[in-house]
């Protein structure tokens, strides 16, 4: 097998190394990332969850000829939640239990075309908010003489949070995205110049044989006697 290949950190979490092939994040509410996936090979990720959360998983090719790659979700039990069969994109949530959930890329059907794959992960009901909330609660007294109580603060607050959480997730897939169609015109830019030089070649060619031929018309081919 070849190394592992050269990853690209895009969010704010932590890559570890599980064997065979398989990374482990840090909880996290909100992570991207993006990486090569080799020719001929599968990459598999462990993403531990909570019970009664949601995990939601976006993936796109950014890529690579096809610009499609195999997908498997697995559950903590080993059952297939999710299978996608060259597919170029995907988005797919489902409700967790307790355990680790393992997420496949798989390119072993090419056999010379490595892709580029982002995905994101969403982690929803993890607890970290509800915690939030009840440290919050331990500042709310002696406020019913205030016009505005710190539950509406902190309503206020987790809006804003949440708005701005939603925006950072399009930003990040209107990226994928312009990064897809970068390398699309990139691809095409390069097949027309490919293209333009083999008519030129072409064109030259017929040229110096036209002009060989019309030559060969008016040549006198009589010899002359001594």
């Amino acid at each position: 097998l070849s190394p592992w290949p050269r990853l690209l950190l895009l969010g704010c979490f932590t890559l570890l190394l599980l064997p065979p092939d398989a990374a482990e994040f840090s909880p996290s509410l909100d992570s991207d990332f993006t990486f090569t996936l080799p020719a001929g090979r599968k990459e598999c990720f462990y993403q531990p969850m909570r019970k009664e959360a949601s995990l939601e998983l976006e993936y796109q090719v950014l890529d690579g000829a096809g610009l499609d790659v195999d997908f498997h979700l697995l559950s903590p039990k080993g059952e297939t939640l999710v299978f996608d069969e060259r597919k170029s994109d995907g988005v797919h949530t489902v409700e967790t239990e307790d355990g680790d959930y393992m997420f496949c890329f798989d390119n072993t059907f090419s056999t010379i075309s490595e892709k580029v794959i982002f995905f994101e992960l969403i982690l929803d009901n993890m607890g970290e908010d509800g915690q939030e909330q009840e440290d919050w609660k331990k500042y709310v007294t002696g406020t019913d003489l205030l016009d505005m109580k710190l539950e509406d603060i902190l309503e206020s607050i987790n809006s804003v949070k949440a708005r701005l959480s939603k925006s950072v997730q399009i930003q990040t897939l209107l990226r994928a995205f312009e990064a897809r169609d970068r390398n699309i015109q990139e691809s095409n830019f390069d097949r027309v110049n490919f293209w333009s030089m083999v008519n030129l070649g072409v064109m030259v060619v017929v040229s110096a044989v036209q002009v060989y031929m019309l030559k060969s018309l008016f040549e006198d081919k009589r010899k002359s006697r001594t």
